[in-house]
């Protein structure tokens, strides 16, 4: 297996319709650690880390987002791996 951990943040309008928690569902479904945040700006960190396919499924995902979310960029980076463990709302 090989990990890949990546460090997005997703811009539009992502707060206060659930983007977090539903990031979380979809990270915990593929098996993935990390954390979604949201930030300042308006926008939503997420950090995750596992299975390179699953972190791909994940960025994909992103753009999506739960239904009242209107995504309008989602950009990811390459990542160090941290210790995590679960993925979490902060």
């Amino acid at each position: 297996m090989s990990e890949r951990c990546v460090l997005c943040r997703v811009e539009g309008r992502v707060q206060g319709v659930f983007f977090r928690a539903t990031t979380r569902e979809q990270a915990r479904a593929l098996g993935l650690r990390g954390y979604a945040r949201n930030l300042a700006d308006g926008s939503v960190e997420v950090y995750a880390c596992g299975e390179a396919a699953a972190v791909e499924a994940l960025c994909a995902w992103l753009w999506e987002g739960p239904p009242y979310a209107r995504v309008t960029a989602v950009r990811c980076e390459e990542a160090v791996p941290r210790s995590v463990t679960g993925f979490q709302i902060r």
